[in-house]
């Protein structure tokens, strides 16, 4: 203190310490070669090699976005050369934002499975969450002005190239450091690629309302819609000028950050509804989780009717879990009732009529 009751103004230094990843040629060229076990690649050794090479190189001299280009406008620095990849996701997502701002324009629904079953993977049967989420998409496209799209994360476990990568944290650096939307990914220097992120973004984008439909797995959400939340975190004050960090400069983003910042909710205004089911426990656990995390995002619950939580085959056999569905009458009217509720607040929301409690008012700790 320098003075009673004023503080030292101090810029926080960028903390390291933790293990050098850094891999030796050897173990990279084996890590790299794990991808090629298949024997029918032993006929083209060399064609492998090279591969390997070029890989090697891309790592060993970071060559994170090997595509860049300056963005010119709209830009704190115009100049400032940012991924191709990036500013076409941003595209994609201005674009989408727009479509859904047309008043003209359908109600559009995003109907979200967050299960990681499917019926072309090891479980050999699909999952209950589906087929609930189609009882929700008939129900939707059963209603004039309305459309629905369907985001069904288990394709991550069934279709090849398709990933979400993890979230790396940047937010706990600085919440400028985390981009809206997310920089962090293709990262060609580590091979992280193929990240589906891109798309949902521009999915969340684009939708009036959001349902999100979701089995209990070990008292949380499945590990699919998991990492899809983590990587939303960037619609939650995510930072949408990242030449005003220097790309990925952790001391900028503290500046800029304790300057003061706004914490844009990208995503706000937009309706919302869950369906959590489980079998032994954690329904309303999860539940919870689900709706706190949508209003922390600034979207709009459908009300209590949009905010359910089932146990379904309660301490049944796993195996008749879908005929106890069949049975259950009552969930499956339940889900509809989900959806129509969503459906209203959506329509609430476009016409104006939709009054918020808390809307006027500032946020006091924003974060």
């Amino acid at each position: 203190m320098s003075g009673k009751g004023r503080k030292v103004e101090r810029m926080p230094r960028v903390r390291k310490g933790q293990l050098d990843v850094t891999l030796t040629r050897e173990e990279f060229r084996r890590r790299m070669m794990e991808r090629f076990f298949d024997p029918a690649f032993e006929g083209i050794p060399s064609d492998v090699e090279r591969v390997v090479e070029v890989a090697w190189d891309a790592y060993i001299k970071y060559r994170k976005s090997p595509r860049a280009r300056a963005p010119g406008r709209g830009f704190e620095d115009p100049g400032f050369k940012l991924p191709v990849e990036w500013l076409e996701t941003r595209r994609r997502i201005q674009e989408a934002d727009r479509r859904r701002k047309n008043r003209r324009g359908r109600s559009r629904i995003l109907l979200v499975c967050g299960s990681s079953r499917n019926d072309q993977t090891c479980p050999g049967e699909m999952s209950k969450t589906f087929r609930l989420l189609t009882l929700a998409r008939e129900t939707i496209e059963s209603a004039a002005g309305f459309e629905v799209e369907v985001l069904d994360l288990s394709r991550i476990t069934a279709e090849y190239g398709k990933a979400i990568l993890p979230c790396k944290s940047c937010v706990s650096t600085a919440m400028p450091l985390c981009h809206w939307p997310c920089s962090c990914y293709p990262n060609h220097a580590m091979g992280q690629v193929q990240d589906w992120m891109a798309d949902i973004y521009e999915m969340w984008a684009a939708a009036h309302g959001v349902m999100i439909l979701s089995p209990v797995n070990w008292y949380q959400a499945p590990s699919v819609l998991k990492l899809m939340m983590d990587r939303l975190v960037c619609a939650d004050g995510g930072n949408p000028d990242p030449t005003t960090t220097g790309g990925k400069d952790p001391a900028k983003a503290k500046a800029l950050e304790l300057k003061g910042w706004d914490y844009p909710k990208h995503l706000a205004g937009r309706a919302y509804a869950v369906v959590v089911h489980g079998d032994a426990a954690g329904v309303e656990t999860l539940r919870r989780i689900l709706a706190d995390w949508l209003s922390d995002l600034g979207l709009i619950s459908a009300g209590p009717a949009g905010e359910l939580g089932r146990y379904l085959g309660y301490y049944r056999p796993y195996a008749t879990s879908h005929d106890d569905l069949d049975r259950d009458l009552d969930l499956q009217e339940e889900v509809r009732h989900a959806a129509r509720a969503l459906m209203e607040r959506v329509r609430q929301i476009r016409a104006g009529t939709c009054k918020e409690a808390e809307k006027g008012l500032s946020e006091p700790r924003p974060k």
